[in-house]
């Protein structure tokens, strides 16, 4: 299999995951928000410092500096994105947050060096129109939270395209050992001085599956920065809107309406024409 569509595998499954840590956050009920970035992170903290001490390998990372950029990035993201979800309507947040692949786009050519090609911007905008059609956001907020959810999605794009750097240098599992240590010792001081509720045996399950998810997301999100340009697979993060979709059917049966279905359809067009423009030389 080329590498490009290593990369575009590990993202989608990545997605799944991602779909998979968002269903167990609903399940996780009212819990403080804090706790629930402390859950989210531990579980990976732990996973990937297991797996690195049973492959022998160093926990000191080579880039330190873009490591601690990755981490403080992905962290104050998603701070933020749990801000504006905490006071916006979630379809609002959402689709705010959903802007960080555009970004991506925007980062990983102006750092990286990666061509933005011709059929790429309406590849963008094609599967961003399909986002609001399945989410619909009524956009009645205030600007602050607005801002907030926004802004969520440039540190995530930050974070996603250092990671792209940092495949030069260092491993998946150190730089998510990385991110999720330095996001668990941040948490922590909130979580002692008041952000922590008892949870239930069945919301501290949700809590538990919330971190196994995301750190396997996490895992495969980086893998797929290995082995492709970050804003080529920038598209295909659309897919967790998706895999959502069919857990909602599955889970809570949240059958979609037609504007739903062509939402889907638009993500999966802009998704092949931004395929079709990796293919053609001359774009």
């Amino acid at each position: 299999m080329k590498d490009r569509n290593k990369g575009i595998l590990y993202m989608l499954l990545a997605s799944l995951f991602f779909a998979l840590m968002a269903s167990a956050v609903k399940y996780a009920g009212d819990l403080p928000t804090m706790q629930k970035v402390f859950f989210r992170n531990i579980v990976g903290f732990l996973i990937s410092g297991y797996m690195i001490y049973r492959s022998g390998a160093s926990f000191q990372g080579t880039n330190k500096k873009y490591l601690f950029y990755r981490s403080l990035f992905g962290l104050i993201g998603v701070f933020l994105s749990f801000y504006a979800i905490d006071r916006l309507p979630l379809a609002d947040a959402v689709v705010l947050n959903q802007m960080n692949p555009f970004f991506v786009l925007i980062l990983s050519a102006f750092f990286l060096g990666e061509k933005i090609k011709k059929l790429q911007v309406p590849a963008i905008i094609i599967a961003i129109l399909g986002v609001v059609f399945i989410i619909r956001p009524q956009f009645d907020y205030t600007v602050f939270p607005a801002l907030m959810g926004l802004l969520s999605a440039v540190f995530a794009a930050a974070a996603y395209t250092i990671i792209r750097h940092l495949r030069l240098t260092d491993h998946p599992q150190v730089i998510v050992f990385y991110f999720t240590g330095f996001s668990v010792f941040s948490t922590l001081p909130f979580m002692l001085l008041g952000q922590f509720q008892i949870p239930t045996l069945f919301q501290l399950l949700a809590l538990l599956s919330v971190g196994l998810f995301a750190t396997i997301a996490q895992l495969l999100m980086t893998h797929a920065y290995r082995y492709a340009e970050a804003g080529d697979l920038s598209i295909y993060s659309y897919a967790k809107t998706v895999f959502s979709a069919l857990l909602g059917i599955l889970l809570w049966a949240e059958i979609p309406d037609q504007f739903s279905l062509l939402g889907i359809l638009l993500i999966l067009l802009g998704a092949y024409i931004n395929y079709r423009a990796k293919l053609d030389p001359e774009n």
